[in-house]
C-alpha cells in the first residue's frame, strides 16, 4: 500500500489534491482513499490530508502514520514543522520550492523532488493555489498514476483552468 501525506495551508487545495489523487487512482483501476484531517483550521492555517492507494481494497480508516510520500504545498511549512516525521526510510518528499533538491536539508534518508509550484500557479491562475501544480509533479515523479487524469480533475476542479499549471509542473520538476 502507498500512503501519502499532504502538508499545506487552508485555501491551498491540499484536501482537494488528496481527493484528486484518490479519484485518479480509482479511475486507473486501483483502490484508494482520501482522508482530510480537519480541526479548527481556517484559510492560511496549517493542515494535513492523506491518501492511500493499493491494488486491494483499502480497509484502514485511521490517519496515515508512516507515509512513503510527503507532499508539501507551502515551502514555509517545511521550515515551521517537520514534514518528514515518520516518513518511511527512502521515502519521497515533493516540495514546493525554488531550491534545487540538493540544497534542501530535511535530514534523513529521503528522496527529494522540488518544483516552484507557487510561481507556476501565479503565472497560470493568477493565484497562489498550488495543488494542481504539485499534482503534475506527483504524477511525473512517482509514476503511481500515469497522469492525474482528466476525470479526477473534473470531479473536483475545472480541467481547462488547470491544464497549463499541471503541464508546466511536470516540465519544471527537479
Amino acid at each position: 500500500m502507498i500512503e501519502i501525506r499532504f502538508h499545506g495551508r487552508g485555501g491551498q487545495g491540499a484536501v482537494t489534491a488528496s481527493r484528486i489523487i484518490a479519484i485518479a487512482a480509482y479511475e486507473e483501476g486501483k483502490y484508494s482513499q482520501a482522508i482530510p484531517m480537519y480541526g479548527t483550521e481556517r484559510r492560511g492555517a496549517p493542515l494535513t490530508a492523506f491518501v492511500r492507494i493499493d491494488d486491494v481494497r483499502v480497509r484502514e480508516r485511521e490517519l496515515v502514520h508512516n507515509p512513503g510520500i510527503s507532499i508539501v504545498l507551502d515551502p514555509l511549512i517545511a521550515k515551521e514543522q517537520s514534514v518528514v516525521d515518520n516518513l518511511l526510510p527512502g521515502g519521497l518528499v515533493i516540495l514546493n520550492s525554488k531550491d534545487e533538491p540538493k540544497d534542501v536539508k530535511l535530514g534523513g534518508d529521503f528522496k527529494i523532488a522540488t518544483v516552484d509550484a507557487t510561481t507556476i500557479a501565479l503565472e497560470t491562475l493568477g493565484r497562489p493555489i498550488t495543488n494542481t501544480a504539485i499534482l503534475g509533479a506527483f504524477a511525473k515523479v512517482t509514476g503511481l498514476i500515469s497522469v492525474v487524469n482528466r476525470d479526477g480533475f473534473e470531479e473536483e476542479l475545472p480541467w481547462q483552468d488547470r491544464r497549463d499549471e499541471h503541464r508546466r509542473c511536470q516540465e519544471e520538476l527537479r
